[in-house]
């Protein structure tokens, strides 16, 4: 099983979705394992977007995400981080395709909704970035056998 990280970022927050945005992971079967809503620090989004430090964005993307209060959330399952990914559209709204969180629920690129692990690698760092040890929940869903052979 896959570990990702997944974020429900300030604009998602503020329009009311992220209670939407858990139902569609649940639906698809993905165990919730740590959740916090926290306002991160700049420096905190620094760290967590330092490949992009770079990007011409890099500065406002850092200050807009520590701009309010962020669901952030570890989600596991098998492929945890490809399907996520799928599951979230394309980073451009305008590009994703219906039936994804940003296809259904966003229009501007600089207001996705959602961040979500791109590769295993990323993922193990940015869930030892946001949760300890401690805040993981260590449980079985009871929908399990029905999820994989």
């Amino acid at each position: 099983m896959e570990r990702t990280f997944v974020a429900v970022k300030p604009d998602g927050v503020q329009r009311g979705l992220c209670g939407e945005i858990i139902k569609r992971f649940e639906q698809r079967g993905f165990k919730l394992v740590a959740a916090k809503f926290i306002q991160a620090s700049e420096d905190h989004m620094k760290q967590h977007y330092l490949d992009l430090k770079d990007m011409p964005f890099y500065a406002g993307l850092c200050k807009y995400m520590s701009s309010g209060p962020v669901l952030a959330m570890v989600w596991e399952g098998q492929s945890a981080v490809k399907l996520t990914r799928m599951m979230l559209g394309e980073t451009n709204p305008a590009d994703s395709k219906p039936g994804s969180v940003r296809g259904d629920l966003c229009i501007n690129i600089g207001r996705n909704i959602i961040h979500g692990s791109d590769t295993l690698e990323n993922a193990k760092k940015e869930v030892d970035l946001w949760f300890k040890a401690e805040e993981f929940a260590n449980y079985t869903l009871c929908s399990q056998p029905f999820l994989y052979e």
